[in-house]
This record gives structure tokens, sequence and C-alpha cells, in this order.
């Protein structure tokens, strides 16, 4: 095969790749990294999932060193509730990251919903994924906050995963 016709494939597997990536499937947790972030396979296919309209509180990426405040209760919270189960993936794309976004839903539950309402992530603060309803996760974020649910018990000493990455590049 030649240059033009080796791009040519790449084009069309792309092309039909990030459709598929888009629309929801199932998939079995085979690890959770963060709060907020999981590995699922389904078909011998393995996929990032990065929970769409959440953060969660950052784990250290360096081995010894401290992460965030309740990254570690977050990632931990996000395992019991996914690992090794059968999930429903909803995508809204992909991520700089080449992850997917979803909104990962476990016997009907919506999981990224599940992380705010414990106080174990935040609504993300960047432009939200498009199609993706926010309100849900800002009125769950709310409630966390008012009964200082997780991080939100942190009151002043809270910072956002997003200010924390930022701080800790």
């Amino acid at each position: 095969m030649n240059k033009p016709q080796k791009i040519i494939l790449c084009a069309v597997v792309f092309i039909f790749l990030i459709p598929a990536l888009s629309c929801a499937g199932q998939f079995k947790v085979i690890r959770v990294t963060e709060g907020d972030t999981l590995e699922a396979e389904s078909g011998g296919y393995t996929v990032t999932v990065r929970l769409v309209g959440i953060d969660a509180p950052e784990t250290s990426k360096e081995k010894g060193q401290a992460g965030q405040p309740f990254s570690q209760k977050s990632r931990t919270h996000l395992m019991r509730l996914v690992l090794d189960k059968v999930v429903e993936v909803d995508g809204y794309g992909l991520d700089r990251y080449s992850r997917v976004l979803g909104i990962a839903y476990v016997d009907g539950k919506n999981v990224n919903l599940e992380m705010v309402k414990e106080g174990l992530a935040e609504v993300y603060r960047g432009p939200p994924a498009k199609g993706l309803e926010m309100e849900p996760y800002r009125q769950a974020e709310a409630e966390a906050k008012k009964a200082e649910r997780g991080m939100w018990s942190l009151g002043d000493k809270y910072v956002s995963p997003r200010e924390w990455r930022r701080m800790n590049r």
C-alpha cells in the first residue's frame, strides 16, 4: 500500500471511529485512574472515559507526593460505584487527550451526578460539552456545598481542581 492509500484508509477509519465513540455503548470498567476518569473495555477494545461535566480532585502524578485533598476519597468512591461492573456510556465526543467524554450509568444511575452529589467532584468550570444538560449538576453541587459534603467540608481552604492543576504545574 502506498502512502496516499494509507492516508485515505486512515481518514476513512477516523471518520467512522469518531461517531462510534460519541454514541452509547456498554463497557466493563477495568480501572479507575482518578475520581473523574476510568478505563473500560468492550469487544477487545479499551477506552479511557473522562466523566463529562465534572472535575474531581487531582491525585498526585509523582510517587510519594500528596495529591489534592479528597483526591483518594473521590477515586475510591468512583471505584466502588463502577469497578468490575458493566456501565452504559453516553458519549459526547473526545477531549484533547483523545479520551471519550461520557456519562457513565450503572443500573440506570448517572455516576457523574452521583460524584457531585457526594461532594467528591465539582461541576466542570470550562465550556460544557455540546448537548450536555448542566443544570442537574449545578443543583447537585449547590446541595453538596450547603451540606458541606466531601471536599466542600474544607470551607475557605477548598481549591478547585482546575486551580490546583494550575498551581502545581
